[in-house]
């Protein structure tokens, strides 16, 4: 007998153990449907086969290991590149910036093992709850990704729709995470109608035309045709209106090597890449990247900045400039200057990268100082909201690198902005997938806005991007090369931009709600209410 249970636990653990790399697997595949190979439909599958995987679980703390392991293969697939900017820019040694970046993907993963956990109690066969609480679940838990400890919601669900997909069309609605909650439903109700198609269909055996009409009838069937035709209809609204002329811009991609960048012996030739792409552009807008002068701004050589703002004027526009701003003793921001026809206005960088811009919690993790090489590792913040700048005819909302992952502040300087302008560095993450998942963020800003995106960056992507999120013109990677293009700036607000995440926040809080309470009461956990 004993040996018969030994054997059965066995191949309990086993069995176990499989479904665990299933889902690891299952995650690292995810990826793709991400830039840069944007296979859209790809998550709503892989999601779905964790959903059945979920369903299937024994327990709570097996429903939390499936989706613990689902996130670290997503995570270690999708963002290793932090590696990249720790140890071949960063100088951290090879094995501890293994360790740390394993760590952070272990730290990200806990996001879906809780999403597992509380599904999985409140009833994870439910009908229901799958397709009314873990949608809930899933986003709640992207959003709080999102701004807990500062935050990092990169490759949220709803990226992977931007901008083809038809649930694209939610992004303009309810941000990039209303994209994720449909495409969590999407998910749940392919699982169910597997559900119903294997377990509930018609008993019709011998007949398997009856059973595909069916599932073809089969409510969830028509709920998933429902959901992704609402968004391809919303797709079709033009939620803002063009505003003034279209105005000429070009944005300077000077490809400096991240290693090379802030080299003494490299500045002359650095300011001499962008004083020449400059010169060569005619256009009425002319952007610079993030940090493109290796320089604190009081360093840059006055005839350099006086024959940018010279030749700006010429053009009877503005430059905009990204250039370290040392304010008073101590404090030094990453900021974007203009100069030109305007009045001289500054964008001060306000959501600054833990362990790239900021050390936080310095006596725990002051060590972080002593391992790497990272210039310019303490800036201050700029302020919380800050005014559009008022250049070439537009009214340009600015927001640097790592800024525009974040949707409910880009809408901070909106409606007013015209325009939206993102500069960027990410020569950090080498050639990885990160330069390409950022210009998909960008993407999706310019779809929740319903504005035009122009992103100058140092290496890659250097792009415009229209107000449905479709990229007009790019440069390759690590090339110098101008993207000159005409933009017309928007005015107007999506609903997006006039309640940010509030509304997906609330729709999620109640169909967790109305979900959980129907999956319990399903599951005999609590009674209907008393009459009266």
């Amino acid at each position: 007998m004993s040996a018969g249970v030994t054997a059965t636990c066995g191949r309990g653990v086993w069995r176990h153990a499989g479904f665990l790399i299933l889902a690891l697997l299952a995650g690292a595949a995810t990826v793709p449907g991400f830039a840069p190979f944007y296979l859209f439909p790809l998550p709503v599958v892989t999601l779905a086969l964790l959903i059945a995987l979920w369903r299937g679980a024994r327990n709570r703390r097996q429903a939390a290991l499936l989706g613990f392991s689902f996130g670290l293969g997503c995570f270690l697939a999708g963002v290793s590149w932090v590696y990249v900017s720790l140890h071949d820019f960063g100088a951290m040694p090879a094995l501890l910036a293994g360790f740390v970046t394993l760590l952070f993907c272990v730290y990200l993963a806990f996001y879906p093992a809780a999403t597992g956990w509380i599904y999985y109690s409140l009833g994870a066969r439910s009908t229901p709850v799958t397709l009314m609480a873990l949608p809930a679940l899933w986003t709640l838990a992207e959003w709080l990704r999102g701004w807990l400890f500062t935050g990092f919601p990169w490759i949220a669900l709803g990226y992977a729709q931007i901008p083809d997909s038809p649930l694209s069309g939610y992004a303009p609605l309810l941000g990039i995470y209303g994209a994720s909650l449909a495409t969590v439903a999407s998910a749940g109700l392919i699982v169910t109608l597997w559900s119903h198609w294997k377990d509930e269909g018609i008993k019709a055996e011998g007949k398997p035309r009856l059973r595909l009409l069916a599932l073809i009838v089969h409510r969830s069937s028509l709920i998933i045709v429902s959901v992704w035709l609402l968004g391809f209809a919303l797709k079709q609204i033009e939620w803002t209106e063009p505003a003034g002329e279209p105005v000429t811009v070009s944005l300077l991609q000077g490809n400096i090597p991240q290693e090379m960048k802030w080299r003494n012996d490299k500045i002359h030739s650095t300011l001499d890449t962008y004083r020449n792409l400059a010169a060569a552009s005619n256009s009425r807008l002319i952007i610079l990247p993030e940090t493109a002068l290796p320089l604190f701004l009081h360093d840059v050589p006055r005839d350099f900045l006086e024959s940018l703002a010279a030749h700006a004027r010429r053009n009877r526009g503005d430059v905009l400039i990204g250039v370290p701003e040392l304010s008073g003793a101590r404090d030094y921001y990453n900021s974007v200057l203009s100069l030109g026809v305007a009045p001289t206005q500054t964008y001060r960088k306000s959501h600054l990268v833990p362990f790239g811009e900021f050390v936080p919690w310095k006596p725990v993790f002051g060590w972080f100082l002593e391992v790497t090489r990272i210039p310019l590792l303490d800036f201050a913040r700029g302020a919380h909201t800050q005014q559009p700048l008022a250049i070439a005819g537009q009214l340009v909302a600015v927001n640097i690198c790592y800024e525009d992952a974040f949707g409910a502040e880009i809408v901070r300087q909106l409606p007013q902005a015209t325009l939206l302008v993102n500069v960027s560095n990410v020569a950090w993450f080498g050639r990885s997938l990160a330069p390409r998942q950022h210009l998909q963020i960008s993407q999706a800003r310019a779809l929740e806005t319903g504005r035009y995106m122009l992103r100058a960056t140092n290496t890659g992507m250097t792009a415009i991007i229209d107000q449905h999120g479709k990229v007009r013109q790019a440069a390759p990677e690590f090339t110098t090369a101008a993207v000159t293009g005409v933009v017309q700036g928007f005015s107007g607000a999506t609903p997006y931009v006039r309640w940010s995440d509030t509304p997906v926040v609330a729709l999620s809080l109640l169909l967790l709600l109305a979900g959980g309470w129907l999956g319990l009461r399903e599951a005999g956990k609590i009674r209907d209410l008393p009459k009266r």
